[in-house]
């Protein structure tokens, strides 16, 4: 009977076997180096571990990554198709329904872009699953990319490694929609280096010198020391001087007290003041720094440089910089995906994506307005499309380039023209014969 039970009990314990190898193979791997340290971080030389979600607790990374993603998700995105006469025209298909109006059911076109540059800007790399209903794109679903890895089989097959819920899932190439930031290539061909990552250094660094700062405010600036006597305490008496004097001391809420030292007693402070430490100018260096890694201007999060004002054509010159080496590289690395990994699948070669760089200069009414008027007057943009960029209704005779007259060929001068010829025909109406003569008579 024994035996029995045994013969029929193998074939339940195998599949026990096999189903706990499948569900091992399945969690998180200790070879899993770049998403296990997403959990504990990398240590930094100031002996801070320095986390995506730790370095966003610093002021001025929280800023950097968050005006990046405002400024570059508030700039509409269309697709475009190239025409045989260089001109191009606007396409509404699935692929733009869903970049450019609604990416997924959760989220607005605005909210998927900035949750795309975020990840772009703290880990380097942006996933999406890509949805398909039929052959058309439906929707794209956004991937933490701390639970995203790609990697490549020994055939060299791209495929890449999700994590869900503690187990991970490996999904073909054709499924995610990947964004790799800058790097690529560098050290891993298939991904793109993390600011905060490379950064550990400046970052924990910043993180010391906060917490230094808070902590020398919540013991009332008062410097760490030692309490000295002239004789050997006994325990009950070591705890009686912590609750008399120690306790009482330390906290901000008891700064500007005063406190009588007994039986010899000498404090004497051993760690340097804020201001021999140097901790302000501490600390706008950090700003400084952490600007420098994520490529954006320390004016444009609110802080100047000694000697620096918040506004003047200087700053202005500095911001459309920043417009031009920061958000435009930053578009253009987006768009390149898009056309690469949605468009082109589709057979639709002259078709592209764009960001509609203008969008920036909604706020700044006079550089719109010197925009619309350079281009409706030299005859690059018709009234009409100048009012549907101030979001005004069309008008009748406004679809006709215009360009200024006022500079002609010089074999051009003298020629008739119906303006002319309506100044000839009042002159003439008026009994003015040659306006010339009258002139050299007077």
């Amino acid at each position: 009977m024994g035996a029995l039970a045994t013969v029929l009990a193998a074939p339940f314990k195998l599949y026990n076997s096999v189903s706990d190898e499948i569900a091992k193979d399945r969690r998180l791997r200790l070879s899993d180096g770049a998403s296990w340290s997403q959990f504990f971080g990398r240590e930094s030389t100031a002996g801070k571990s320095v986390t995506m979600e730790s370095a966003l607790q610093l002021s001025t990374a929280w800023a950097c990554v968050k005006l990046l993603a405002q400024a570059l998700s508030c700039m509409p995105i269309s697709v475009y198709e190239k025409k045989g006469d260089d001109s191009r025209e606007k396409v509404d298909d699935a692929i733009a329904d869903v970049i450019s109006d609604s990416p997924n059911e959760d989220q607005t076109s605005l909210e998927y872009w900035e949750t795309v540059v975020a990840w772009l800007l703290t880990h380097g790399n942006s996933y999406s699953e890509r949805v398909y209903s039929g052959r058309n794109l439906s929707s794209l679903q956004p991937i933490a990319s701390t639970h995203c890895t790609p990697f490549r089989r020994p055939s060299g097959e791209l495929v890449f490694r999700v994590i869900d819920r503690g187990k991970t899932e490996e999904l073909p190439r054709d499924k995610i929609f990947h964004i790799k930031g800058f790097g690529q290539g560098l050290t891993n061909l298939d991904m793109g280096l993390s600011p905060i990552a490379y950064g550990a250094n400046s970052l924990g660094a910043a993180m010391a010198a906060d917490e230094t700062a808070s902590k020398t405010f919540a013991n009332g600036l008062r410097p760490t020391g030692i309490l000295t006597v002239d004789q050997v305490l006994k325990p009950e008496q070591r705890a009686q001087l912590k609750k008399n004097i120690v306790d009482p001391m330390a906290g901000s809420a008891n700064a500007g007290g005063i406190f009588t030292l007994e039986a010899g007693m000498k404090y004497q402070p051993i760690t340097l003041n804020p201001e021999d430490a140097q901790m302000l100018e501490t600390r706008r260096f950090g700003v400084e720094e952490i600007c420098r890694w994520f490529g954006v201007p320390p004016i444009v999060i609110g802080h100047a440089a000694e000697g620096q004002t918040m506004w003047g054509s200087g700053v202005e010159q500095i911001l459309i910089s920043w417009l031009t080496l920061g958000i435009d590289p930053l578009a253009d690395r987006i768009e390149a995906r898009i056309k690469k990994q949605l468009i082109r699948p589709t057979g639709n070669r002259r078709r592209y994506a764009e960001f509609n760089r203008e969008a920036l200069l909604q706020m700044d009414s006079t550089a719109k307005a010197n925009f619309l008027s350079s281009m409706s007057q030299n005859g690059l943009m018709t009234r009409n499309e100048g009012r549907a960029k101030l979001n005004l209704p069309r008008k009748d005779g406004g679809d006709d380039l215009t360009a200024q007259t006022n500079l002609a060929p010089l074999d051009k001068l003298g020629e008739a023209t119906d303006g002319n010829s309506a100044r000839a025909a009042m002159l003439s109406w008026l009994g003015i014969k040659n306006e010339g003569k009258r002139d050299e008579q007077a």
